[in-house]
């Protein structure tokens, strides 16, 4: 039988997240599992070739981090009532990160949102969603916006 013990809950504070962390807990209330709750702020290596001073990137890479740190605190009070839940801000690309924290924590199951982009934006960005389901060696759960 398939044991359920750690479950990854991402998110990105969106309007939706909340929905997917509902999941998240009435899952982990029936399996008597810990909730991982994971936030991955994007990093400015991409923009790097932009005429900016590195400073400026730093400066602001440093508040989005104590940024996340808190809405993550406040996220984790609003929606979610069960003991064993424990918030973690990664940086870097998205899908990357959510996986590579499921390897090193153990992780069980994936439950992350999906939003529908535009076939025209899809196409430029790509989808979280898509890429971990893709690239994911566990089971992923995605939750559509209602």
């Amino acid at each position: 039988m398939v044991e359920i013990k750690n479950i990854l809950c991402a998110v990105d504070f969106a309007e939706m997240s909340p929905q997917v962390a509902a999941y998240a807990q009435s899952l982990a209330k029936c399996l008597n599992a810990d909730v991982h709750v994971v936030f991955v702020a994007s990093t400015l290596e991409r923009y790097r070739h932009f005429d900016v001073p590195a400073a400026s990137f730093q400066n602001l890479a440093d508040k989005i981090a104590e940024e996340s740190e808190k809405k993550m605190d406040r996220f984790i009070q609003d929606n979610f009532n069960i003991p064993n839940v424990k918030g973690k801000i990664l940086k870097g690309y998205a899908d990357e990160e959510i996986l590579n924290y499921a390897r090193k924590e153990n992780i069980d199951l994936i439950i992350l949102g999906t939003y529908g982009k535009k076939k025209m934006d899809r196409l430029f960005f790509g989808s979280v969603a898509e890429k971990v389901v893709k690239a994911s060696e566990i089971p992923v759960m995605t939750i559509r916006p209602k």
